[in-house]
């Protein structure tokens, strides 16, 4: 197969990318991935972080107060990032690697959003 037929990140990707600030409480964000429909909001204020539903789930399976707990609180830091030109086949095995289901895309600055949900939409 030839590289150029492959399918890079920018062809699968989510965009436009949906954020949120990091003081936001995290009953805004879980409001705003279910009126999105998706999974995971990049962090404006984090640096490298996300907020997942994983993240909002636990946070309230803990008992913790959906208005008083901010998105600073429950996020998920440091998250690695892929490139619009990487291959489908690379992202998968780094999801696989670490563990994830979200990879934010980065090109200069965020562009989108990698998900595992995406991957499986396109091969499906």
């Amino acid at each position: 197969m030839d590289l150029d037929d492959r399918t890079r990140v920018a062809d699968v990707m989510s965009t436009p990318l949906e954020t949120i600030g990091g003081d936001a409480p995290i009953r805004n964000a879980a409001r705003r991935m279910r009126d999105e429909n998706i999974s995971a909001l990049v962090v404006t204020t984090g640096g490298g972080c996300i907020v997942t539903q994983s993240d909002v789930v636990a946070a309230v399976a803990e008992g913790r107060d959906p208005e008083a707990t901010t998105v600073r609180d429950v996020m998920t830091q440091d998250v690695e990032t892929v490139t619009p030109d990487l291959m489908l086949e690379e992202v998968a095995a780094m999801m696989t690697m670490y563990g994830v289901k979200h990879l934010p895309v980065v090109d200069g600055d965020y562009v989108g959003m990698m998900s595992s949900t995406d991957i499986a939409e396109h091969i499906s």
